[in-house]
């Protein structure tokens, strides 16, 4: 069981304030707790419900663990519907993998759907390494978190400016651009970066300098003005899936 002092100590970890203070974030539900356990993050402390806990227990031995109720799980959760289950796991950035594939570079986008989509994506066709603007949506924002459905765990995720990272870069840089070049009759390499934009004004105009390959998506429908961000990714990452690696 929680006491009541340590329920309320707990609670403070659903503003991202506090969880920035603490190099915490939270993982909530049933599938996610899993992808959590399976990745070996560290987990600092699960609040959940006795079934949960009963048929976990020998995976969480050395781990701070309380039986909540329903109603104590919603005091802790930010979600509008608590799973069975909530995790404070420490942030482990992972080590980028050596430059021998497709790396996914995002300016500025805003919407935590957006980038915990992108980050399911990626880890669905196999990229392993983002790389973040500083006014990127933090990937720990607990929708980020819940929306990239365990890629999180499994992805290298830094911030970095972007003009700088991209500079030193020294493979082809593809910029998702509304004037580029028809992506499905393009020729594609990797390895290679591939930019993003904000969801509303694109890839900055200082980024824009450090693209090599300037890429679209043609405009069939001849109506929408622009793709969403993150579908947008996943068509172009499947383009880029059909490209082999090239020799060193």
């Amino acid at each position: 069981m929680i006491s009541k002092s340590r329920l309320k100590q707990l609670s403070i970890y659903k503003q991202q304030k506090c969880c920035d203070a603490d190099g915490l974030f939270v993982v909530e539900g049933v599938k996610m707790a899993e992808e959590a356990l399976a990745s070996g993050v560290a987990v600092r402390v699960v609040c959940a419900m006795p079934e949960w806990l009963r048929s976990h227990q020998s995976r969480l031995a050395d781990v701070e663990c309380y039986e909540v109720s329903d109603a104590e799980l919603e005091r802790l959760s930010a979600m509008r519907s608590p799973n069975e289950v909530l995790m404070l796991v420490e942030r482990r950035p992972l080590a980028p993998p050596q430059q021998d594939g497709l790396v996914v570079v995002l300016d500025r986008i805003q919407d935590p759907g957006n980038l915990g989509t992108i980050i399911r994506t990626a880890d669905w066709f196999g990229v392993r390494h983002i790389v973040c603007s500083p006014d990127t949506v933090s990937c720990y924002n607990p929708k980020v978190v819940q929306a990239t459905m365990g890629g999180i765990f499994r992805t290298c995720i830094e911030q970095a400016d972007l003009c700088q990272w991209l500079s030193a870069y020294k493979h082809p840089v593809y910029g998702a651009l509304l004037d580029g070049s028809n992506v499905f009759g393009a020729t594609l390499q990797t390895p290679a970066a591939l930019v993003i934009g904000n969801e509303s004004r694109g890839i900055s105009p200082e980024v824009q300098r450090f693209v090599s390959h300037r890429i679209a998506i043609p405009n069939i429908g001849g109506t929408c003005e622009s793709l969403n961000a993150s579908v947008a990714t996943a068509v172009l990452l499947a383009q880029f899936a059909q490209t082999p690696i090239q020799p060193k």
